[in-house]
Formats: structure tokens, sequence, C-alpha cells
């Protein structure tokens, strides 16, 4: 599959906001559902404008597959449409964001066992954890780093 990775616009944030949704409820099992709908009101108006937002494309349909979010060397949002998983489109995205955007930090739900084994793999090292989510919801995360040798 080859993909391309672009800078994501207003224009883009109803379809981001659908593969944020199917990402979501194939992964985040542990999410409450009020948590849930609270997170998905706030995306468009707070959470895309804040980050530098790029969104992976397959080239030969156009269809846009995933997104990445980043902030000041962190990624703060990376989700994949759910009938996209497997394919290296969150590989093409960390990479993007690793070489290109000089991203070395992360959080990820600690219950999201999925995310942690590909960070992981991808070779990031848990640095820290805290027992709530950067919203102050009971949500565990693991503060993740990549060491600078990759």
């Amino acid at each position: 599959m080859t993909i391309r990775i672009d800078t994501a616009s207003t224009a883009d944030y109803p379809c981001l906001l659908e593969i944020w949704s199917t990402s979501v409820l194939a992964t985040h099992d542990f999410l409450k559902s009020e948590d849930y709908e609270e997170i998905k009101q706030q995306l468009i108006p707070a959470y895309f404008p804040a980050v530098s937002l790029y969104k992976a494309t397959h080239n030969q349909s156009q269809k846009t597959l995933g997104f990445l979010g980043v902030l000041e060397g962190c990624v703060e949002m990376l989700f994949i449409d759910a009938s996209a998983r497997g394919h290296g489109v969150g590989t093409t995205l960390l990479n993007y964001a690793v070489h290109e955007l000089g991203a070395t930090k992360l959080d990820v739900n600690e219950q999201n066992t999925q995310a942690v084994g590909f960070y992981m793999h991808y070779g990031f090292v848990q640095t820290g954890r805290s027992d709530l989510d950067a919203a102050g919801k009971p949500y565990p995360t693991l503060h993740l780093h990549l060491p600078k040798h990759i």
C-alpha cells in the first residue's frame, strides 16, 4: 500500500473525526461512553486546532486512512481508521512524526495494550506513568520517549 502524508486542513476535520471514532471504538474498550462523547465533542473545536495535524492518504483511492497530531516534539494523537489497521499506516505516520517532525515523546493509555505494544515495538521506552490522563480522568497513562540512537 502506498501512503502519502499531507498537512490536514479544517476541511478534513469531519473525516478525521470519523477516523478517530472508528479507531477509538476498535481499541479503547476501557473508555466510558460519557468520556468518549466528551472527547469527541472537543476534537474539532479544541484538540485539532491545537496541534500540527497530518493525514495519511492511500495514493490510489485518495481515501484518508489515519492522522497524526504533533505539538512541541510530542505525538499528541495518532489514529488509524479501523478498516486500515495492520496495513502499515500507523508505522508510516509514526515514521513521519519521528523523522520529519522530530517527535520523540508521547503519552499512551496504559489500557490500550495494542498501542502500547506498537510504540514499544517501534523503540519507545517508558519514562513515567500517571494514574490520570491529561484531562484528569481515571485512565492511567504511560509516558514514553524515543531514545536518541533510533
